[in-house]
């Protein structure tokens, strides 16, 4: 199975990264020249025949980048790109926890120099980020949340219904652009959350343009802890399935229960317990009259290796 794709990549050095146990096949592609197909992409995301991965993220020039040469244009100090494809093959926009592999994985690679409290531009396909280099990890400014059917969700905090496998009814929900869409689904306990099947995706009414993530998520209970809220989250991926973390995914659970919450509306700090382990999010009024979101976490690279040819 694949051997055909694979063989096709032979000799390609590769790196695989996680960030709190989102795992990604991580290549350098400096000159562009590099052509992945859906195929060859799900070969190497396979978890018994290829790497293995939740994803896969190529470092590519943004210039070098089919139809992103404006941004390569208006952003020259968004040198590199971060082309990310999930486990299937499909093109995503961004991905949180993949960006602070991405920029790690810069770093690891020398194709970058990024001191602690600096922060590098990368391009991708939800705009320019901003990450900066922490002492323990790094933070993303995945820029502005949004309300993906802003007017149904004005109406009553809610705006879909979702239906995960083995419900007989659909539960409300709330679908949240972070540069890629998000549906989130508060449920009223943990053990509720524990025992999701989340094999296979969730039923989702409306379905925004592109398709959704699917975050399923717990408030604690008192929510705010030493000033921090505390929000537990399991995730299905578009096209990858459940992983054990999302970093856009728990940008949209925190940017849901204060929505839906709205007393809760100036709590700024959050805490996201994943299954993977623990994210930052954080929410800072914009010049633009909006609010950034900014993912704070781990990142690391766990191999290195090349493609073979049998």
């Amino acid at each position: 199975m694949f051997s055909t794709e694979l063989q096709q990549l032979a000799g390609q050095a590769f790196a695989k990264a996680h960030a709190t146990g989102n795992d990604f096949v991580m290549l350098s592609d400096p000159e562009g020249q590099l052509q992945l197909s859906e195929t060859q992409v799900e070969a190497l995301c396979h978890r018994r025949f290829g790497i293995g991965g939740d994803g896969l993220i190529r470092a590519i020039p943004t210039a070098k980048v089919k139809g992103y040469e404006n941004q390569a244009a208006e952003h020259p100090e968004a040198y590199w790109f971060m082309d990310y494809r999930n486990s299937d093959g499909s093109i995503a926009e961004m991905c949180g926890n993949g960006v602070r592999a991405f920029v790690h994985f810069l770093i690891a690679e020398g194709l970058v120099d990024l001191q602690v409290g600096e922060t590098l531009l990368i391009g991708s396909r939800a705009g320019v980020k901003h990450v900066t280099r922490l002492a323990q990890g790094y933070a993303a400014n995945l820029g502005e949340w949004g309300l993906i059917f802003p007017e149904e969700a004005e109406q009553n905090s809610v705006d879909s219904m979702v239906r995960p496998a083995g419900w007989e009814q659909g539960v409300p929900a709330l679908s949240i652009t972070m540069g890629n869409p998000h549906t989130v689904v508060a449920l009223p306990d943990t053990k509720m959350l524990q025992e999701l099947n989340l094999l296979a995706a969730p039923e989702v009414s409306p379905v925004p343009e592109h398709g959704t993530n699917v975050e399923f998520v717990v408030p604690a209970e008192p929510l705010m802890h030493e000033g921090v809220a505390q929000v537990a989250m399991r995730v299905h991926e578009r096209g990858v399935g459940e992983t054990l973390s999302c970093g856009t995914g728990a940008c949209a659970a925190a940017a849901a229960v204060r929505y839906r919450a709205r007393s809760s509306a100036l709590i700024n700090v959050w805490n996201v317990e994943i299954p993977g382990g623990y994210v930052g999010v954080e929410f800072l009024a914009n010049d633009d009259g909006g609010e950034d979101t900014i993912l704070s976490g781990p990142a690391q690279i766990v191999a290195r290796g090349v493609i073979g040819s049998e």
